[in-house]
């Protein structure tokens, strides 16, 4: 068996017809050059597939999927991919968003959060025709955006439309949502309501007995639940929204790092910066000056 090959922006940038903003974000609508491995593949970045004409089979995480014309397909950083099969009209638009620019743009990442559990749990959504024609415009602006290479601002721009294009596709994704609760296991609906209550805490509270109290179920029931469902555990559920809130306040406010170990309820700014390094490597004054 081949080992997992890992494949990122800096990866495809070799391919022709593919506009890109540095190792961050590629847009292109011709998938006829680019190899979509017969074999698991794990794609360290967020992709959005809207499948225009033919169809495709690929698998995500192991369980496969369908896209045929009006289908969109988004799937998240680390997951693995797979092509199962591509008819020779395959055609479709695809934006490719790496896990840092996800980060940069979502500040407000507690109203947004829910849709990462949708997109997980459903990655393919079937597009009504107005749903269609709107991620559509989305992909013609930020293609035309993206080409302004002489623009100073055309990174910030490309990210504002991005997260105009997330909350469209939530939105979506809410009017789908019925068909996704008929599936949904009791660990499932504890995971949706584990993450709604950090969602709502985790500014105040990053202790899993905490939110293990609150709803009445014992630390270690309630990791081993996330655990299995999610493949992360409740602590690092925890810290990726501290982190991602963290790393939002130091890149998008003028906060100092003293205001904003205090927002975050750290005991002091000393403990803040262990904590944040530990978990990306560098300090918060280093992170701010990238």
């Amino acid at each position: 068996m081949k080992n997992i090959k890992n494949v990122d922006i800096a990866t495809i940038r070799r391919f022709p017809a593919m506009d890109f903003i540095g190792n961050d974000f590629a847009i292109f609508d011709n998938i006829g050059d680019i190899p979509l491995f017969g074999y698991p593949t794990r794609l360290n970045a967020s992709c959005l597939t809207l499948c225009l004409k033919g169809h495709c089979r690929i698998r995500i995480n192991l369980k496969e999927h369908e896209l045929t014309e009006g289908v969109l397909v988004v799937t998240l950083p680390e997951q693995i991919l797979q092509q199962v099969e591509r008819s020779d009209d395959f055609t479709g638009v695809f934006i490719v968003v790496s896990g840092q620019f996800i980060d940069d743009v979502l500040p407000t990442v507690q109203q947004l959060f829910p849709l990462f559990f949708m997109i997980k749990e459903q990655p393919c959504v079937r597009l009504k025709p107005e749903e269609m024609e709107a991620v559509q415009e989305y992909y013609s602006f930020l293609q035309k955006k993206v080409k302004l290479k002489d623009n100073p601002f055309r990174k910030e721009i490309t990210q504002g439309l991005i997260l105009s294009l997330f909350y469209e596709i939530y939105g979506i994704y809410q009017g789908n949502e019925p068909a996704v609760r008929k599936t949904k296991t009791r660990k499932e609906d504890l995971f949706e309501r584990f993450i709604r209550a950090i969602s709502e805490s985790y500014k105040m509270e990053r202790s899993v007995a905490y939110y293990a109290d609150k709803m009445f179920l014992t630390a270690k029931h309630l990791s081993t639940a996330v655990k299995e469902v999610s493949g992360k555990t409740a602590g690092e559920w925890i810290d990726s929204l501290v982190i991602l809130e963290a790393k939002a306040l130091l890149k998008s406010s003028e906060m100092s790092i003293q205001e904003i170990s205090d927002e975050l309820h750290f005991a002091n700014q000393s403990f803040f910066g262990k904590y944040f390094k530990h978990h990306t490597g560098m300090s918060p004054k280093e992170y701010r000056k990238q």
